[in-house]
Order: C-alpha cells, then sequence, then structure tokens
C-alpha cells in the first residue's frame, strides 16, 4: 500500500468509524464496533478497496493510533472522535496527571475564552498529554497554540475524565477557569 493509499484508506475509517456508517450501509454496535469482514464488503462495493491484510497496516500504523481491533480481529472500531450519538466508547472514569493541553489555532481563542472547551459535535473534548501531540493537533489548521488545562483542580471540582485505548484524555468540558491563557 503505498503512502497516498494509506492515508485516503485512514481518511475513509475515520468518517466511516467515527461519523457515517450509514454512508455505506455500515452498522456499528453500541461500542463503535463494526465487523471486519462487513467493513471490507461494503467498503468495496463504494469504490474503496483494501484487503484485511491492508486493513491490518493502516491499523498498525497510524500515527495516532486511531483504530482498534477486537482481539481476534473480527472487529474493527475507531478508539474515539465519534459524533455517533448511539456509540459509547469509554465508561470508566480515571483520575488525569495535574495537567492536560489542548492544540487549537488563533481564530478559535476569543470563543475558548467566552466558553471554555467545548465537545462541539463529538462527543468530548480532546485532551493530550504531552505537548508534542498538542502541537500536532494544532498544527492541523495552521500556527498551533497550546492551552494548558488544569486537569487536576478540574477533577477535584467533579469533572470526569476518560482515557481512550490510544492515550487520549477525554472530557465532557473545560470551563475557562481550568484554563491557562496567560501566553496568549
Amino acid at each position: 500500500m503505498n503512502e497516498k493509499d494509506l492515508k485516503r484508506t485512514s481518511k475513509f475509517l475515520s468518517l466511516i468509524l467515527r461519523h457515517q456508517p450509514e454512508k455505506i450501509g455500515l452498522t456499528l454496535d453500541t461500542h463503535g464496533w463494526a465487523s471486519v469482514d462487513e467493513l471490507i464488503k461494503k467498503s468495496n462495493s463504494n469504490n474503496i478497496s483494501f484487503t484485511k491484510e491492508e486493513l491490518d497496516f493502516v491499523v498498525r500504523t497510524n500515527d495516532k493510533q486511531r483504530f482498534t481491533f477486537n482481539e481476534d480481529k473480527t472487529k474493527i472500531r475507531a478508539n474515539q472522535g465519534h459524533s455517533l450519538k448511539n456509540v459509547t466508547i469509554v465508561t470508566e472514569t480515571k483520575t488525569p496527571p495535574p495537567f492536560l493541553y489542548h492544540g487549537t489555532v488563533a481564530k478559535f481563542i476569543p470563543s475558548i475564552k467566552e466558553n471554555g472547551l467545548q465537545k462541539m459535535s463529538r462527543q468530548h473534548v480532546h485532551l493530550s498529554s504531552d505537548l508534542e501531540t498538542a502541537k500536532k493537533v494544532g498544527s492541523r489548521r495552521g500556527k498551533p497554540i497550546i492551552l494548558t488545562v488544569q486537569s487536576d483542580h478540574m477533577h477535584k471540582k467533579g469533572f470526569k475524565f476518560f482515557l481512550s485505548e490510544n492515550g487520549v484524555w477525554l472530557t465532557n468540558l473545560v470551563p475557562t477557569q481550568f484554563i491557562k491563557f496567560e501566553d496568549l
């Protein structure tokens, strides 16, 4: 699989497994799992063709580890980022580290200062435990601005945090009082 096909397949999987499984007539269970055979069959009939081996390669080499197989590789799901309301990936709360980070760009800062970090169309706000990952996330839309979230204070105030299988921290909202803006 060349780099172009790898990227195209990864983007397609993100669309189907996180947002629009109905686009190819795929059904996800309540935990986001889809049958690998059904995914391949329905993808192939919608002009996106890949084999089990190529799918395995995409899952293994995805830089953000967005996808996971079950133990026998008969099912696949996205680890987080779903906009689907009937899919719940994480249910167990976790104690976060003292600080987490969120990568964004300048045009969103006024809204964040007013409303905090909101999940928007996703199920959760996504946070990183390291600066480098937050920079990569922010860089997707331009020059990154990294916000520091006082996650320990949030947790002590009763906010719930979840940790996805690929290490992304998730929460429902980050109010402005828990965000450090002083470097902006």
